[in-house]
């Protein structure tokens, strides 16, 4: 027996309402560009509409005119998507809370997620929506789960709660030390001062 080896995301579909308030939140608010729209190919009463996150990934939503927004929290059942969550700009980040304030949307503020921070509000359907900044970024050629796992491994041997700053830091040092050779013998912190 063998996995189905995955690579990636390539798209996550959500059940929408109507056509306009998926593309005056998706992109109205998100900035995700509307890049494709056709019927829902098992449902042609309903519209598939596709947006653009930014990463090559794709967010769709199947729409039909004749359902209408509930903003009611979506099933936080065993089995119900929790949150979806984007990536965003510490400059984007730093100005979310302004920008939702501004369409009157309610919101958690900012969550320190010890290598992230966050924050939390939700779609017109009730959906659960994160905006999440990365407090580090990876050495060229390395993603960020593969610094997260190092920081992981350091964070569990140190016996400390959580993934915190100090562990990113640490992770990212060893993981370039591993990586990139040197013509020091001894490649130890050092005091030249």
């Amino acid at each position: 027996m063998q996995k189905l080896q995955v690579q990636g995301v390539h798209h996550i579909t959500l059940v929408g309402a109507d056509r306009q308030t998926s593309i005056d939140f998706w992109e109205g608010v998100l900035g995700m560009p509307f890049v494709f729209e056709q019927p829902n190919l098992d449902a042609p009463a309903e519209s598939h509409l596709y947006f653009d996150p930014g990463d090559g990934r794709l967010i769709t939503i199947f729409t039909n005119e004749e359902r209408k927004p509930d903003p009611q929290r979506t099933s936080t059942d065993i089995g119900a998507v929790h949150h979806v969550a984007f990536w965003v700009s510490r400059a984007t980040f730093a100005q979310a809370i302004e920008r939702l304030d501004a369409r009157g949307i309610k919101h958690s503020g900012v969550k320190d997620r010890g290598f992230m921070d966050s924050i939390y509000f939700q779609d017109p359907l009730g959906l659960l929506i994160e905006l999440a900044a990365y407090r580090f970024f990876p050495p060229e050629g390395v993603t960020h789960g593969e610094v997260l796992l190092e920081a992981h491994k350091i964070r569990v041997a140190r016996g400390d709660y959580n993934i915190a700053e100090v562990h990113l830091a640490d992770a990212i040092e060893q993981i370039v030390a591993r990586r990139r050779e040197s013509l020091s013998d001894d490649r130890s912190p050092k005091n030249p001062y």
